[in-house]
């Protein structure tokens, strides 16, 4: 196994950590990390470095941060490394002159059984969808996003008290390792990358936009539950309540109905705030009312009294 194979490691928030901080420890070549740049934040509007920076720093590998990944200076820059491969943790999509430039390619970990849910929001869709597994996929880049030969794939369930916090987390975990696996697949030369199967993609994972996690209250009290599920802890699922938006956190799809239209509501005061639903009622348990903290429903309704 060729150990000093020059990588490149592209990646930017927080999920791409575990991977980056697994090559090192393990002793892989990472010549230089590419990532975003530096995000003003807070009220002083102070830059912040990505995740993946703040790594690279404590590990003291260069670090590019280029705004325009087609412009002649960075691709010089690019070139000079003398990468001899690139690995892509949620990056931006690269131009063909950037990934096709290393001679043992570039290769993409996507938090999805691929081809099923190709695109930017795998692991929010594979829930909201009520999928009981999803994992990770290892690919090379080709020109359409997300369709290059599968190099390895992991399955993880989807268990019912799971949302997206908990899949992320597992997910970013299991990526770190089999990003590892693939490199060392790789320097053995004993990697047999397969086409993608186009009659498995099934779904797609388009971007998360707020109008996404509004509730639709026609719809079955279950596919409401996955939808919080699928969004929680962030941007969150919401609706109006009392005239404000309200992001509800946690829920449970009850079989009952109340006699009572879609989106309307009845609780005791104190533990129980439920809503018909086109379809059985759901149980809110966490919520988090537009200028309040996030609460529990019972200690929501201790201090709030609904109209």
């Amino acid at each position: 196994m060729n150990k000093d194979l020059r990588i490149i490691y592209m990646g930017t928030p927080e999920f791409a950590v575990p991977a980056l901080e697994k090559l090192v420890e393990n002793n892989w070549n990472v010549v230089a990390v590419i990532t975003a740049p530096d995000k003003p934040k807070g009220r002083g509007q102070k830059l912040i470095p990505s995740p993946v920076k703040e790594v690279a720093l404590k590990y003291q590998i260069p670090v590019l941060q280029p705004t325009n990944l087609k412009s002649p200076e960075f691709q010089a820059e690019l070139k000079n490394l003398n990468a001899d491969l690139q690995i892509v943790v949620a990056f931006r999509m690269l131009p063909e002159s950037v990934w096709s430039m290393p001679p043992l390619g570039t290769f993409n970990l996507h938090a999805s059984l691929l081809p099923n849910y190709r695109g930017a929001a795998p692991i929010n869709w594979a829930i909201i969808n009520g999928e009981k597994e999803t994992g990770v996929t290892t690919f090379f880049l080709k020109h359409e996003i997300d369709t290059g030969s599968i190099i390895y794939q992991e399955k993880v369930p989807i268990l019912e008290e799971d949302d997206l916090g908990t899949v992320y987390e597992k997910l970013m975990n299991l990526g770190s390792e089999l990003v590892l696996k693939t490199v060392e697949a790789i320097a053995s030369d004993s990697v047999d990358p397969l086409p993608q199967d186009e009659s498995k993609a099934i779904h797609h994972a388009p971007k998360i936009f707020k109008e996404t996690g509004q509730i639709n209250w026609k719809d079955s009290a279950i596919s409401i539950h996955n939808l919080v599920r699928g969004l929680s802890p962030y941007p969150a699922a919401w609706t109006e309540l009392d005239g404000k938006i309200c992001k509800i956190y946690k829920t449970k799809a009850l079989s009952k109905n109340l006699s009572k239209e879609p989106g309307q509501f009845t609780t005791d005061g104190k533990t129980e705030l439920l809503f018909q639903t086109g379809d059985g009622v759901l149980s809110i348990q966490e919520l988090q009312l537009e200028g309040k903290k996030r609460m529990s429903v019972a200690d929501f309704l201790r201090g709030y009294k609904l109209l």
